[in-house]
């Protein structure tokens, strides 16, 4: 009886994990709706990103003094992986994907970053001497079927800056596998809510002084509906997705949690037609099945 409930266990684990990859992925794949909808008014990659970690550092420094009263202390080399994992995965990649977003579609934002999931398994094979199961492979070639059909459009028409805003929003997606598989290391360790709550806490505050350092006080003069974005950038398209993809990570695993994220480029898609009207074709609806084939996929894998 336990031989059978134990490999059932185990895949409830991982189902669970994954639907809360998804959710996570959902939400952060919104932030670059709110994004466009938030350079309508005179904001820039930089005052952005310094009220969504104005917005965000709140929650996450109250989750880091109450981690830090109930565990035990870090080592000195934790604590200097944190803060790298912290400049890394929340400042340099957040940063170089809104500096990206102010030259570049949301929806080919979104296909940019889908690279990531292979940016992890290539990390992982060639660093880490990890192996990568078939299954792996075909849900993540199913999947990029299938946004490549739903945003090869936006790839075809994109403005005379396409490549700058590419370029950086292609260096966001090679900083975040770095950041993700490399704290899925650490999350073992110190422990999800942990890791993150440290780990954003620190980013915030490089993306705080980095604004101080390079635009004026009058910048955080806003309309108030770049207030009332900021924040729904801040709590749902950051808060939530972030400590929903920790523990998923430390769940399912780096690279099934990178892998769920194929999600991200769907939602995108109706988020798009429904906040910015933009229209779905036959096209991309062909893409959004194919795409939920490689999440299916996924689903299929052993814990």
């Amino acid at each position: 009886m336990t031989a059978i409930a134990a490999p059932q266990t185990a895949r409830k684990t991982f189902l669970t994990g994954l639907a809360i990859a998804i959710v996570g992925a959902v939400l952060f794949s919104t932030k670059a709706i709110v994004a466009k909808l938030i350079y309508r008014y005179p904001v820039d990659a930089v005052t952005l990103i310094a009220f969504r970690m104005l917005f965000s550092l709140p929650f996450f420094a109250a989750v880091a003094l109450w981690q830090a009263r109930v565990a035990t202390p870090l080592t000195g080399a934790e604590r200097f992986k944190i803060v790298l994992l912290g400049l890394i995965g929340y400042y340099v990649s957040s940063f170089l994907d809104f500096l990206g977003l102010q030259y570049i579609t949301a929806g080919l934002e979104r296909l940019i970053l889908f690279l990531t999931p292979s940016f992890v398994l290539l990390i992982s094979i060639v660093f880490l001497k990890k192996k990568i199961t078939r299954l792996e492979w075909a849900a993540l070639a199913t999947s990029y079927m299938g946004t490549v059909l739903v945003f090869l459009h936006d790839a075809r028409h994109g403005g005379s800056q396409v490549l700058l805003g590419a370029g950086f929003v292609l260096c966001s997606a090679v900083t975040y596998a770095l950041y993700l598989l490399y704290s899925g290391e650490m999350v073992r360790r110190v422990g999800a809510m942990r890791l993150v709550a440290y780990a954003m806490c620190v980013s915030s505050a490089a993306c705080i002084l980095q604004f101080f350092l390079l635009r004026p006080v009058s910048t955080l003069v806003q309309p108030m509906a770049v207030y009332g974005l900021s924040m729904i950038n801040a709590v749902f398209c950051t808060v939530l997705p972030v400590f929903l993809t920790m523990v998923a990570v430390a769940r399912i695993g780096a690279g099934s949690a990178s892998q769920a994220g194929m999600i991200g480029p769907v939602s995108t898609l109706f988020l798009g037609a429904v906040i910015l009207d933009e229209p779905i074709t036959g096209i991309q609806l062909a893409g959004t099945a194919l795409v939920l084939s490689g999440i299916y996929l996924l689903s299929r894998k052993r814990a």
